[in-house]
């Protein structure tokens, strides 16, 4: 794919990378930090009883309330404003009347449009005890986007970034799920690159500062197949195996990249 620094149309998806100057990562870190705060106002409220329904009902309240939008509801006929998708569920989960148990790992996962500019970022949480693999399969999702985020550079390419993450995961006897992939985005939700979890280094579309994209591996405990159920959305695994997925958006610098979704809180990473 070639690249574009000219990104007037910056709001249309293209198969040309789009290259952003100050404004872009001004606009970034704004929307990257309210997804974040999104999710560090959610932590207190995911525990063992509680409804994904109304986790869902506080993201979008506090998104609103902050100015913004949020991205997924009514995007692509989708009616929520966050995906959550525990044990099981690789992604897309559906928020609905479920509760969520003692013991259960899930991902949430909130985009946010602030000024036309999408923050996207998810995170892990554990209610309660959790068993030992849970927690193990959950601290291997989480070095594994650290190393795919650490490959980040100017000069390298794509299969750098999906290369780190599947030789870490794959030497933890885990899995890199094939079927969902980062992306492109700013002022498009889902934009090229398409950034794979899986690769080989030296292969893929080579990075360039400016460049903004997520890497959000998805982590199975068992193997990669996964299917979606038939309300078009919600993807588990094959196997009934636990997954685990944890996401942020960056933006390439001059020497490596920028985290535009970091906790102010600091609870990205559970503890």
């Amino acid at each position: 794919m070639s690249l574009a620094h000219d990104v007037s149309y910056a709001d249309v998806r293209t198969e040309r990378i789009k290259v952003h100057g100050p404004e872009g990562f001004a606009g970034m870190r704004v929307a990257g930090r309210l997804a974040a705060e999104c999710l560090d106002m959610l932590t207190p409220h995911v525990v063992p009883g509680v409804a994904t329904a109304e986790l869902d009902r506080l993201a979008r309240e506090f998104i609103l309330d902050n100015g913004a939008l949020p991205a997924c509801l009514f995007y692509r006929g989708y009616s929520h404003t966050l995906c959550i998708s525990p044990n099981h569920v690789v992604c897309h989960g559906i928020p609905g009347e479920r509760t969520l148990r003692e013991g259960d790992i899930a991902n949430i996962d909130v985009t946010v449009i602030v000024d036309g500019w999408h923050g996207d970022h998810s995170r892990m949480y554990a209610l309660g005890e959790v068993a030992p693999r849970a927690r193990r399969l959950i601290e291997v999702t989480y070095e594994a986007l650290e190393r795919g985020i650490a490959a980040v550079k100017p000069g390298a390419r794509l299969g750098d970034v999906g290369h780190a993450i599947q030789s870490y995961v794959e030497a933890q006897r885990c899995s890199v799920v094939r079927d969902f992939c980062g992306h492109g985005v700013g002022r498009v939700f889902h934009d090229a690159p398409n950034v794979l979890h899986f690769g080989r280094q030296g292969a893929g579309e080579r990075l360039e500062a400016g460049m903004f994209f997520t890497i959000e591996p998805m982590v199975n405990l068992g193997r990669h197949p996964v299917k979606v159920l038939a309300d078009g959305w919600t993807a588990v695994t094959r196997d009934k195996s636990l997954s685990a997925q944890c996401e942020h958006s960056i933006g390439v610098t001059k020497d490596g990249c920028e985290i535009f979704t970091v906790s102010p809180k600091g609870l990205f990473r559970p503890t």
